[in-house]
């Protein structure tokens, strides 16, 4: 039987591939900045409770589940509405320029669809920094991008094979760079094909 992966490690996939190997197959973390203020905020969403406001009933911090997927993980908000459910992921920054965000609702979605029967065309990203919700659109293109990250992490921890660190802009604030030095593999690789 195939180990459930948390939904949490298809965001650090879509993000960097290495950095996911790192965090969740050689159980490194670093702490920095972001990761602190990430912490923070989701230390204060992941307190269980629900709430009405006004039409909406909120409940945060329940568990979500797909055995058909084989994911698991932890909602920040999941809200009510006239019939409808839609997950609400927190981050702490402000709206990126890589949709691991979006895949990761999309995770959230899949597993509330196995758990409740309900189809879910939608979501949001709330982002701290900003105090902005960005709409997700649960379509058949980012449904499909998520399978295949599904597939992709089911992989990576079947196999642990470190995937290549890749230099790129994403690497300016991620906590794991100096365990990572992706400049110095870059460096390293150039130096190999010029030889």
């Amino acid at each position: 039987m195939i180990e459930p992966i948390p939904i949490a490690s298809l965001n650090h996939y879509c993000y960097c591939p290495h950095r996911c190997w790192r965090m969740f197959c050689a159980g490194e973390f670093a702490e920095n900045q972001y990761t602190i203020e990430g912490t923070s905020l989701h230390d204060r969403v992941h307190t269980l409770s629900s709430e009405n406001r006004d039409e909406v009933l909120q409940v945060r911090a329940i568990w979500l589940k797909s055995d058909k997927y084989q994911l698991i993980g932890k909602s920040d908000l999941i809200e009510l509405e006239n019939g409808g459910i839609y997950p609400v992921e927190y981050k702490r920054g402000r709206k990126g320029e890589w949709d691991n965000d979006e895949l990761q609702v999309c995770a959230q979605a899949l597993c509330l669809e196995e758990m409740t029967g309900k189809n879910i065309e939608e979501g949001y990203v709330y982002y701290a920094h900003s105090h902005s919700r960005q709409l997700v659109k649960i379509d058949n293109s980012l449904r499909a991008q998520t399978l295949e990250t599904i597939a992709a992490v089911q992989q990576l921890f079947a196999t642990g094979i470190v995937p290549l660190a890749v230099y790129s802009k994403r690497c300016k604030g991620c906590s794991l760079y100096a365990q990572c030095l992706p400049q110095a593999v870059d460096k390293v690789g150039r130096y190999s094909e010029s030889s």
